[in-house]
């Protein structure tokens, strides 16, 4: 856990409220990029806090209780399809990005960020695989994870019960690919997403 502190501990010096930043979403094909913004106590250590993607589900809803529960402040920002359509991926998941931060009860003075910029006025720094390797970016990763699939295994997947979202979270499963060529996109589909769907989809049959 010590090397999940390292970049915190050398901002740490200068910087009394940093928050991790990460996102959740960037590669699916059906709805928004979620974005969290995590300010953590300095000196706080949390236990199996690692990224996201390699805990299981119950895991993942757990340290979400312990996060949001030990957080100096939480942010959540939200990029819908029409956005990523509009603005394209990247730049969807920085205003995500943007808000999350925007959202936080307390102003940051430092940012870390999973491979990002954030447009804004903070000084900030973006550390590759982030969220395996900074403690605040990897509670984020966290709580952008479980807000999204909540979403999807909920309101969304309510929304359009036939295209299996809240099974595979808006991923090009199999499953999603065969449900989107039979039914047709939904307006939460990422139609900048489909043109390459359908140039692999014409491979597959």
């Amino acid at each position: 856990m010590s090397d999940l502190l390292m970049h915190e501990k050398e901002y740490w010096q200068t910087y009394r409220n940093i928050a991790g930043i990460d996102e959740v979403g960037r590669g699916c094909l059906f709805g928004d990029v979620v974005a969290a913004a995590v300010i953590l106590p300095q000196g706080l250590v949390l236990e199996d806090v690692n990224d996201s993607k390699k805990l299981s589900p119950k895991k993942r809803e757990m340290l979400y209780d312990i996060i949001l529960e030990q957080a100096v402040a939480v942010g959540i920002g939200f990029s819908d399809a029409a956005t990523i359509d509009r603005i394209n991926i990247k730049q969807a998941t920085r205003l995500a990005m943007k808000q999350a931060v925007e959202q936080l009860a307390v102003i940051p003075e430092f940012l870390l960020i999973d491979a990002e910029k954030v447009d804004m006025n903070i000084p900030q720094l973006s550390v590759i695989k982030g969220d395996a390797t900074s403690q605040s970016i990897a509670a984020a990763s966290i709580v952008a994870k479980v807000t999204r699939d909540r979403l999807c295994q909920g309101e969304w997947d309510a929304l359009y019960p036939e295209y299996g979202i809240g099974i595979h979270k808006g991923y090009a499963t199999k499953l999603h690919r065969e449900q989107i060529l039979a039914l047709g996109p939904t307006s939460m589909h990422r139609k900048s997403f489909m043109r390459n769907l359908f140039i692999e989809e014409q491979t597959l049959f």
